[in-house]
Order: structure tokens, then sequence, then C-alpha cells
């Protein structure tokens, strides 16, 4: 097996170096069979790709390598700014949660828990990913507004997002702006963005472990009856857990955890 994935390498690093410059060569074939060049010479044409190093000429070429560099780390962290101020991440954990509960390793696996959230999260965001478009990006698009306009009105359904979650519990928000000496907000435009993420994510963390705790008290329940069932029973060698197990998938199945899980989860966002 190992051999052959070797060979396949092999052969697609062949079709992709050698096929190439002979087909371009094969285009620029003149009638004497040659490839032809503008001077008139048989060698095949390869492209020249040129990377200069200068130094900046004025201030404005520096503050253009500065946004292009800040825009390329923005690329960089983009999936952890959207795992972040998004429903993902009370999703992610809550998922976890119910995996330790039933005491399972291998079954769900994480990537297929993780497809899950990932599209929960698409399907509780939709419509302010919606209005994002609609507000931002096709307006900028048909050139309407400017690229400042368009990051405000795109900044600003994420924030109210993430506000509405903490509208019951701003202590998060208190907590922060305290921490920068800031005044007490009276309103969301009174917070600004870099305070809003930190407090949205501590509050997604809190939210997320008091459902975990929910989860856990009723399989915590079932290994307690069941360890003290065989204590009773003198069988102190066989692990509680290898009982138990098929008792905490049983309820869960009955109850239709997934769905169950699901339909508040998606409750749980304003």
């Amino acid at each position: 097996m190992k051999n052959k994935l070797i060979l396949t390498a092999a052969m697609l690093l062949i079709a992709l170096f050698v096929f190439p410059p002979l087909l371009y060569a094969q285009a620029n074939t003149g009638s004497n069979g040659g490839a032809v060049n503008a001077a008139g010479n048989n060698q095949v044409n390869l492209p020249y790709v040129d990377f200069n190093v200068r130094p900046a000429a004025n201030n404005q070429e520096v503050v253009l390598s500065v946004q292009l560099l800040l825009l390329l780390s923005i690329l960089t962290l983009a999936p952890s700014i959207i795992i972040l101020m998004t429903s993902f991440l009370r999703i992610a954990i809550v998922f976890n949660f119910v995996k330790r509960a039933l005491a399972l390793q291998e079954v769900p696996p994480t990537q297929i828990l993780m497809g899950i959230a990932l599209f929960l999260t698409v399907f509780i965001m939709w419509p302010t990913f919606d209005e994002i478009y609609k507000k931002s990006f096709k307006p900028f698009s048909e050139g309407k507004i400017g690229i400042e306009e368009m990051y405000h009105n795109a900044e600003a359904p994420i924030r109210l997002f993430m506000y509405k979650q903490m509208s019951d519990d701003p202590a998060n928000i208190k907590l922060f702006m305290r921490l920068r000496n800031l005044p007490k907000p009276k309103t969301l435009a009174d917070v600004p963005t870099y305070v809003l993420i930190p407090a949205f994510v501590l509050h997604e963390l809190t939210v997320a472990f008091k459902i975990g705790i929910l989860l856990f008290i009723p399989f915590i329940i079932i290994d307690m009856v069941v360890a003290s069932t065989l204590m009773s029973m003198g069988m102190i060698m066989l692990p509680p857990v290898m009982i138990s197990l098929p008792f905490k998938l049983i309820l869960f199945v009955l109850v239709d955890g997934w769905s169950l899980l699901t339909l508040e989860i998606v409750k749980s966002f304003r």
C-alpha cells in the first residue's frame, strides 16, 4: 500500500512538472516542427517570474505594505474570529459535554460533532449573515458605499447578535469596561468592539458550562445507582462504567436526546 502511494505521488509530480511545458511548447510549434519564439529560434518558452524587493519611495507605500500585512493577518485568524463571535463556541462545548457525560470515547468522532456544530451555527446565524450581505457586501460590490462604510455595516449585525446574548447578564461587559477604566455604558453604541468580543466569549463559556452541568446530572445518577448496586452484590472488580454505559445510551435514545438537545440549543439563542 505504501509503495502504491509513493508511485502515485511520483506520477503526479511528473505530470505536474513535465506535461505543462511540453504542451506549451507544442502550442508554439512552427511549421518546421520546433518551438519558435519571438526571435525565430527553436526553443521552449518558459514563463519568467520576478519578485523585486526595494525600499519604499514614500510614506504611502509604507502604509500600503502595513495594510497588506494586517489584511493577511486577519485572513489567517479568520476561522478563530468566526468561532469566537458566533454561536459555534457554545454548541461545540455542549456537544463535547454530551460525549463526556455518556462516557463515549470515539463515538461519535470529534470531526462529526464539530461538523454538526458548524452547520447549526450557519442555521442560527443565517439571519445575521443575510443582513450583512444585504447591507454591507452587496452595496459595496455595486459601488454604492465605500470600504469603511462596508466595515461598519458588517460589524453592526455581529455586535447586535453578541449583545443580545448578554442582555440579561451584562456582568462581563461591566468587567472589561472596568478593566479599561471606561465609563459605564448606557447603550450598545457605548461598548467598543474590543470589549464586546472578550465579554461575549466569557459569557458563552459560562452558559455552555451551565448546560453541561444540567446534562451531567441524569447520567451521574445512573452511574451512582449502578455503582451502588454492584457494591451491594459484591461485584467490586467489575467496572461500573461498563455496566452503566448501555443504560445511559438507552435513556438518551428513548428521550430522543439529539433532537431535544438541538432544540434547546437553538432556543437558547435570542
